[in-house]
């Protein structure tokens, strides 16, 4: 008998990954669905604003706050810019530094989290009193003050939120791949003379990917809202970016004669939000090996 060719092997085996991943996906509870719908909504807007928007994102295209009309459908700014255009344009901008700030946190965070609980000694007591010194001051009183000596780019907000994140990051990395590294499996890999790269690598990080999945999940809601507070205040994504959090603080004073317009970006955060919350609650449950009770 020939033995199966290689080529039709690969076929079936990704067939039956499409297979599992649309099966998993019919599980999904309602709630899990509809995160999992506003999120690649949010994504396509993100990916395409260029072509979906209807104005360019600084073009000044009206008279300032002008409501809504057939040209307008949210109105206009301050300074005569189209809104949907703007909210469009900061679905990329916020969720594109909020997704480039946790992917730093996690590279550095959870690098140096294995790494520690790997090897321990004095590096894994040094690190773990630094992030508790860290830990200890709230995320957005001491962002705003190292923004304030540091300045107020993209990028010192990107480094600066991502190193004051990763101290979250390097708990849960050090916790989950400790309790990891002491199992027999890893001392079997030990005694057989394996390196550490390849027992982290083989050993302990698919053991501990489901919890730092869920925990990437979750650090992107509370990235995101830190970036929109801090625009909020005037320290986060500087004008004439379009963000979420700045276009609420510029349009606030509408609130007093009734206006709608602040409520739109503050809506499109509070709605992703909660999406990115009900896909994290229905992966942490289907990753647990809980099962609903019937």
């Amino acid at each position: 008998m020939t033995s199966e060719p290689v080529n039709i092997r690969s076929i079936r085996s990704r067939r039956t990954v499409s297979q599992n991943i649309w099966r998993t996906l019919k599980s999904a509870p309602p709630t899990a669905i509809f995160g999992m719908v506003v999120i690649a909504f949010y994504v396509f807007c993100a990916a395409f604003a260029n072509w979906i928007a209807p104005y360019g994102e600084a073009e000044i295209v009206g008279k300032a706050y002008q409501t809504s009309s057939t040209e307008h459908w949210f109105g206009t700014d301050q300074i005569g810019r189209d809104t949907l255009s703007r909210v469009i344009y900061g679905a990329r901008n916020t969720i594109g530094i909020a997704l480039l700030t946790v992917f730093i946190s996690f590279c550095i965070g959870g690098v140096l989290g294995i790494y520690a609980s790997v090897t321990r000694g004095w590096l894994d007591i040094i690190l773990s009193r630094v992030v508790d010194i860290l830990m200890s001051i709230p995320v957005l009183i001491f962002a705003l003050m190292l923004l304030a000596m540091a300045g107020k780019s993209v990028w010192n907000l990107i480094f600066i939120l991502a190193v004051l994140d990763a101290t979250r990051v390097f708990r849960l990395a050090r916790n989950t791949s400790l309790s990891v590294a002491v199992q027999d499996f890893v001392e079997a890999a030990r005694l057989r003379g394996e390196k550490l790269p390849w027992i982290v690598l083989r050993e302990i990080v698919p053991n501990i990917l489901p919890p730092l999945i869920a925990e990437f999940g979750l650090r992107f809601c509370f990235v995101f809202l830190t970036i929109s507070a801090l625009s909020f205040l005037g320290v986060g994504i500087q004008p004439p970016t379009a963000d979420w959090g700045s276009m609420v603080a510029e349009s606030k004073t509408l609130i007093t004669f009734g206006r709608p317009q602040p409520l739109i970006p503050a809506a499109a955060i509070a709605l992703l939000t909660v999406a990115g919350n009900f896909v994290v609650d229905w992966f942490l449950h289907k990753t647990s090996g809980l099962r609903d009770e019937k």
